[in-house]
């Protein structure tokens, strides 16, 4: 007896689909790849930063690096592009926050830093120290007029803005070094 078997089924497809295996393993993989590495360095840079402000809030003087723009909009400290020696240091409490900066710079530089606070060269008081002794000593600078050609001022704006204290060092007058303490009250 013959029995004659009907052929297996086996389904085909039509001649117009290709086969694309390798192209859907490849876009599945990008799109489990590229977040996974924006994650990675994003974390990175989180913790980079993070480690940055660290370090500048363990300071326990000057950090000798530019403060940040939100810094030095929040004190009103407009430090001249081209200044050199560029220090700060913040420190902050519930009723009042100070930073100190200094950096020197150069005549018409130091003339515009004055005039960006409102102020200008001509109100600077020789022989004036406008900052005080317990704040210059919190950071170690030595502001002895004895010693030094000093001049200062003190600019007061609108209430919601800091006191901004200014002394400048004059004795190498083609590079003012410049000295600021400024205060604001929440």
């Amino acid at each position: 007896m013959n029995v004659r078997r009907a052929p297996e089924y086996t389904p085909r497809r039509p001649p117009h689909v290709p086969r694309r295996r390798w192209l859907t393993a490849v876009v599945v993989g990008l799109l489990i790849a590229i977040p996974a590495g924006y994650a990675v360095v994003s974390a990175e840079q989180s913790r980079d930063s993070g480690e940055d402000k660290a370090r500048a809030a363990a300071a326990r003087g000057l950090v000798y690096e530019w403060p940040s723009k939100v810094q030095r909009r929040i004190y009103d400290i407009p430090i001249p592009d081209g200044s050199t020696y560029v220090g700060h240091y913040e420190d902050n409490s519930w009723d009042r926050s100070t930073m100190w900066v200094q950096f020197r710079t150069s005549p018409e530089q130091l003339s515009r830093f004055l005039e960006d606070l409102g102020s200008q060269r001509a109100e600077l008081r020789a022989g004036d120290v406008t900052i005080t002794d317990e704040a210059a000593g919190a950071v170690g600078w030595t502001l002895d007029p004895r010693n030094r050609d000093l001049a200062g001022i003190t600019v007061r704006q609108s209430p919601d803005e800091p006191v901004v204290a200014i002394t400048v060092d004059l004795t190498k007058p083609e590079r003012p070094r410049v000295y600021v303490v400024s205060v604001t009250e929440p």
